[in-house]
């Protein structure tokens, strides 16, 4: 069947148009987004502003004329942490229901690091052993561990790269007692987490999802996602340490020019970037690998496990 995969997230607004059945890998067919960074479109009040929503209802509508041109036979729509947190939630789903006809399923943290887990898990199979994953968005960072499809730990952290500097990295470029201030409180906020996974057990194998980790990959000189999603792309914390001082002293149109980041996303690469190293460094990873597949297909591939299969 042909499904689509509304996906409100902090950072961008994307609706995935994919032909997937019972069995076989999602495969995309049309993808329609915008970057609305919603998590940086808040008021002092922590509320979406109402261009924000307005943007936001906007895009949801076109979402749906798409899917009745590409022929979409269910829309699976879904909201992360912009959303979640905002001080006036409840009222921009409703707009959006009102104006839509669309109801978006808010998805808890644990939610977000559960699919993405299982995202992950299925692309590297069971011969990879224990995962750890990370997963950076623009409003939180998910950190799940696990042998199964299911981790055994699931955690949410308010750590999104579009947050933090909406927050805490006024400056451009940002002044350097900021840099250090937002370091010391994201680190901080990992270390609560370090024993719930570590008693796990050491993983075998460690995956960072989400396009602020495929660009320190891509900047570290992993190959371009235009090469294909097979080949292997990996993260090393000695590279990504080298690139912390570059990055913190570029501005935003500086990081812009550098490859595989894109203008929409360079001004929060430094706080991504500051949530990797920290993540790295606390839960002693040297290297992690580069994961294709993250939060949209692990929805995806829990409602085709859902659907009865061919017999």
């Amino acid at each position: 069947m042909r499904l689509g995969v509304l996906d409100v997230g902090s950072n961008t607004v994307h609706f995935l148009v994919v032909d997937a059945h019972p069995g076989a890998a999602p495969v995309p067919a049309y993808s329609h987004k915008i970057e609305l960074r919603l998590a940086e479109l808040l008021d002092a009040d922590g509320a979406i502003s109402d261009d924000g929503v307005r943007q936001l209802v906007d895009m949801v509508a076109s979402s749906m004329r798409v899917a009745e041109d590409k022929g979409v036979e269910e829309v699976l729509p879904f909201a992360t942490s912009a959303v979640r947190e905002a001080a006036n939630g409840e009222e921009v789903l409703k707009r959006v229901q009102r104006e839509t006809e669309v109801d978006l399923r808010v998805l808890s943290g644990g939610d977000e690091a559960r699919l993405t887990f299982l995202a992950a898990r299925r692309w590297y199979g069971w011969s990879a052993g224990r995962l750890l994953l990370l997963d950076i968005g623009g409003g939180s960072l998910e950190i799940a561990c696990g042998l199964d499809e299911q981790p055994d730990s699931a955690v949410s952290l308010p750590l999104g790269a579009g947050r933090l500097t909406a927050g805490w990295l006024p400056g451009d470029p940002p002044d350097p007692d900021d840099v250090r201030r937002l370091r010391r409180h994201v680190r901080a906020q990992i270390a609560r987490t370090v024993a719930e996974v570590s008693r796990l057990g050491a993983p075998d194998r460690v995956v960072g999802t989400s396009k602020t980790f495929k660009q320190l990959a891509r900047i570290t000189g992993a190959a371009r996602e235009a090469d294909g999603p097979y080949l292997p792309r990996t993260l090393t914390r000695s590279a990504l340490a080298a690139w912390m001082p570059r990055l913190a002293a570029m501005t935003t149109e500086q990081r812009a020019l550098l490859p595989g980041v894109s203008a929409g996303r360079a001004r929060q690469l430094l706080a991504g970037a500051l949530v990797a190293d920290g993540a790295m460094d606390l839960f002693g990873v040297e290297s992690l690998d580069i994961c294709p597949w993250a939060l949209r297909e692990g929805l995806i591939l829990r409602r085709l496990d859902q659907m009865p299969g061919e017999h």
